[in-house]
């Protein structure tokens, strides 16, 4: 039997979390009172019918809450085997969406939403520690959220706990607000001077040739692979949960498309939930051209 249990921060993405789940065939329940979870593993134990379940736990319960761990402990002397998949976002993702819903939050009815997020980190802090997945859902779209889950429970892949997205942008629009690392490609020839070139971008084959038919292209590739591949595991092991890896030129268009179209396929090769991003074209662009 599969048991998993959902909790984590309010407003972090639980009552989400558990829709997905469902649509994968688990029998979702939420607000379970921490001292009913053996009565519910023992119930479909017996049953031949569920063998998937998910239960939300949060700080909704109460002073119930505080049971949890015994809860827990009762789970693992009946011989039940479970995994703990914890939700969490920044402080300031968690009260914008709270603002935005015009929810208050469960531990501040008469405070601030504020007060009630720090308060209810102090009280998790034990959970989150004994968590199996831990997912930052506060730069996360519902897409990638929905991919995340299901590449760990639908599709038993591996959890790495790091999404990683490669962006280029264009220097004369601005860095991206959310860079963790910011490259600077503007040293490399420029196929905007080349009017067979001018008006493609990075995504198309005649760019890309271009661009990386010089040495230099290669090999900063190939450097800043070495970097990504000593900073990734550290910042695991540090708990951080998204990396955006910001690739820039002049114009967004031509060098710093070409250089994380490159870094994205190398980068794919050895890691899972790597996203790609061009900010200055398609779509979704900064700018219209």
């Amino acid at each position: 039997m599969k048991f998993i249990i959902v909790t984590g921060m309010s407003g972090a993405g639980k009552t989400t979390v558990l829709k997905f789940l469902e649509d994968i065939n688990y029998f979702c329940a939420d607000n379970i009172p921490p001292m009913l979870l053996l009565k519910f593993a023992e119930l479909f134990e017996q049953s031949n019918e569920i063998d998937k379940i998910a239960l939300g736990v949060d700080i909704r319960g109460g002073k119930m809450f505080k049971d949890l761990f015994e809860g827990l402990k009762q789970l693992t002397d009946s011989g039940f085997e479970y995994e703990i998949l914890f939700l969490d976002a920044s402080d300031r993702t968690l009260i914008n969406r709270f603002k935005e819903t015009r929810r208050s939050h469960p531990l501040s009815k008469n405070g601030s939403i504020e007060d009630g997020i720090k308060m209810e980190r102090e009280i998790l802090k034990d959970v989150k520690k004994r968590a199996d997945y831990i997912i930052d859902t506060s730069k996360t779209l519902t897409k990638e959220l929905k991919e995340q889950i299901n590449n760990i429970f639908l599709l038993n892949g591996n959890y790495e706990g790091l999404i990683i997205t490669v962006c280029s942008f264009g220097f004369k629009y601005g860095i991206p607000a959310d860079a963790d690392l910011v490259f600077d490609v503007r040293f490399l020839p420029n196929p905007y001077y080349l009017p067979e070139l001018k008006d493609f971008t990075g995504n198309d084959k005649p760019v890309y040739d271009y661009v990386m038919s010089f040495e230099e292209s290669r090999i900063f590739i190939d450097k800043l692979m070495d970097m990504l591949e000593f900073l990734i595991p550290q910042y695991v092991k540090e708990g951080k949960t998204r990396l955006v890896i910001s690739i820039g030129c002049t114009g967004g268009r031509h060098r710093s498309v070409t250089i994380a179209n490159a870094l994205f396929e190398r980068i794919s090769l050895k890691r899972k939930n790597v996203t790609l991003k061009h900010l200055e074209i398609g779509e979704g662009g900064r700018t219209r051209r």
